[in-house]
């Protein structure tokens, strides 16, 4: 396998170059066969199976049975491509499928997502990254037991890291099921299963390794998904082929048509399902700035904390490898981000604006329900209309839609060729399939290698550990498809759940064990629980009814959480003893961008 893979990092542009070729032939072969009139439903199941069994491919050639390229790859992923597998991992179901779908319902304060995300990898570069990297960890409680010494640190990390990645991991596979019922034309109950099967195929045989090549394929796939859809709405609507810095125009038609229309609550809410009640610009509401602001900055802590992205930098060949990886993820993630505004802005015009064929506000109902792709999401149960007000036109606030389903139902409400869906299901899939390998896998390494190889059974040898991070991958990914099938809550609001875990728990451990050397053991652990518990106290306190203090609601719940971390870790801190000469030296030297990892001896 060593040959292998060291003939594969010598011909990696060569290999990725000729599988973009053929995954670009395939879409032509699928747009032809279209035109032959193979049916819609066969092209979309042809898109899901061909990239899942191409992912699953990946897998298989990848596997291993080497404690270095099971949990980091060897450290031998070069910086570019670790970029893009960073980003794979990055651009889960909440960013593909669901983020288009809050700005669309949400509008302006929604783009609090979008700058908190980016931000957050300008945190991961300053802040984190090529310190950690710098460190030789395997896993992020790897870094919080060496770096503050004892079990109970490393537990503690093990518990937030636990909570926070299968929090995320729920709504990739809920974003896969949500894919797989309308691609597939099953139940959503059984697509998560069909969804979970796909990602355990890509990660259980080869670890961060397989992960790693798998995610690179997957962002090839997910980038091209987005933006030709967008590209093309826009040249029909005539923004030209580059609608990212021209479509303000349809944002001021969005305007006067929510004007026009009226954005006024239902008579009769549908239970999951959305109508648009807030103005797509400018903010809106009751403390909107402040709001706007506190989402902003704990999805960027979040970011910065998320133990699935900080693994992904332990991956590299070295320190500077490691910063110049950050750079280009940021590259890759800003293709999807600038993107996502434009395109919840030009699917909506496509629905609202009487000018374009597509629209259906403002049409007769029975008209509006003979549409294919009206009847396509409505036999899923993920759209509806109601003529609550028996007038026979579809009022805006008539139309019911769940908001994960705005990018995947875009082609289709464009009026696209349907070669199109199957391309955008197939993106989502990459998607939602990426993120949650990186999850499951930072999930199954953090409980075998540090809660069973480093605090239960520290003499098990590689295979037993392997096979154990193998069980728990199946084990946890299961129970995460059975919590995501009963749909607790939406993609978007699952995955601020997990950020705001993660900045409560972890963000100042992190950033205060490299940055501050006097920084304890004793104030580590405060730190980590009193974060832990006041953030989740405060969101079962909102989420149960409690009315939020200052607009903090259950996306926000991270800010108090933060908060509560910070000033337990400073002050125990500050009451205890100082760390030893030792540690202080390994801090210090941590913070030396050159040089060998701190921890040179085999884990």
């Amino acid at each position: 396998m060593a040959l292998i893979q060291g003939r594969f990092l010598d011909n990696i542009g060569r290999v990725y170059g000729i599988y973009t070729g053929g995954f670009i032939a395939f879409i032509i072969l699928m747009a032809i066969l279209e035109q032959l009139g193979v049916g819609a439903n066969t092209i979309g199941i042809l898109f899901v199976a061909f990239t899942i069994a191409i992912y699953a491919l990946i897998g298989w050639l990848s596997r291993t049975m080497e404690v270095d390229a099971y949990y980091v790859a060897g450290r031998q992923v070069p910086a570019v491509y670790n970029g893009m597998a960073t980003a794979a991992d990055w651009m889960s179901g909440a960013s593909f499928v669901a983020l288009a779908g809050g700005v669309y319902f949400g509008g302006y304060g929604y783009m609090a997502f979008i700058i908190g995300w980016t931000g957050g990898y300008v945190l991961v570069n300053s802040l984190m990254a090529p310190y950690l990297r710098k460190f030789g960890c395997y896993t992020v409680p790897d870094y919080i037991g060496t770096r503050y010494g004892g079990n109970l640190a490393r537990f503690c990390a093990v518990i937030v890291l636990v909570v926070a990645s299968f929090t995320y991991v729920t709504a990739q596979i809920n974003a896969t099921g949500t894919i797989a019922a309308r691609a597939l034309h099953i139940p959503f109950s059984v697509g998560v299963w069909f969804g979970l099967l796909g990602i355990l195929l890509c990660s259980m045989l080869g670890g961060m390794r397989a992960v790693t090549w798998t995610q690179v394929a997957q962002y090839i796939v997910l980038i091209i998904a987005y933006l030709v859809p967008v590209i093309w709405m826009s040249n029909v609507q005539g923004f030209g082929i580059i609608p990212h810095f021209t479509y303000g125009e349809a944002a001021s038609t969005m305007a006067q048509l929510e004007a026009q229309y009226g954005l006024n609550q239902p008579a009769e809410p549908i239970a999951g399902l959305s109508v648009l009640t807030t103005p797509h610009t400018g903010p809106f509401g009751e403390l909107a700035e402040w709001k706007f602001v506190t989402l902003a900055l704990v999805m960027m802590c979040g970011t910065a904390s998320l133990p699935h992205i900080l693994m992904r930098y332990f991956t590299t060949p070295s320190v500077r490898s490691a910063r110049r990886s950050v750079a280009w993820s940021l590259l890759f993630i800003f293709l999807l981000y600038f993107t996502a505004p434009a395109l919840a802005t030009l699917t909506k015009l496509q629905l609202l604006d009487p000018s374009l064929p597509t629209a259906i506000i403002g049409k007769s109902f029975d008209e509006v329900a003979s549409l294919a792709w009206i009847q396509n999401w409505q036999s899923v149960g993920f759209l509806a209309i109601a003529d609550q007000n028996a007038d026979g036109i579809l009022q805006l606030n008539e139309f019911f839609m769940r908001p994960d389903i705005v990018v995947l139902a875009t082609p289709e409400i464009a009026g696209l060729p349907y070669v199109i869906s199957g391309l955008v299901a197939a993106g989502g899939m990459a998607a939602a399939m990426s993120t949650a390998d990186g999850l499951l896998l930072a999930i199954a390494n953090a409980l075998s290698h540090d809660l069973y190889y480093k605090m239960i059974d520290p003499k098990a040898d590689t295979s037993i550990r392997l096979i154990v991070a193998r069980v728990l991958l199946v084990g946890i990914g299961a129970l995460a498809a059975l919590i995501a099938s009963l749909q607790l809550t939406g993609i978007l609001g699952a995955v601020a759940w997990a950020f705001c875990f993660a900045a409560s728990g972890l963000f100042f451990p992190l950033v205060l064990g490299v940055w501050w050397s006097r920084a304890n053991r004793q104030g580590a652990i405060a730190g980590m629980i009193a974060g832990f518990v006041a953030g989740s106290a405060y969101l079962y306190y909102v989420y149960t009814g409690g009315t939020p203090i200052l607009g903090l609601d259950d996306l926000r719940f991270g800010i108090v959480g933060m908060a509560a971390s910070l000033v337990a870790m400073v002050v125990v801190t500050l009451l205890t003893p100082a760390p030893d000469e030792e540690i202080q030296r390994m801090v210090e030297d941590t913070r030396v961008p050159v040089g060998p990892p701190i921890l040179a001896a085999k884990h």
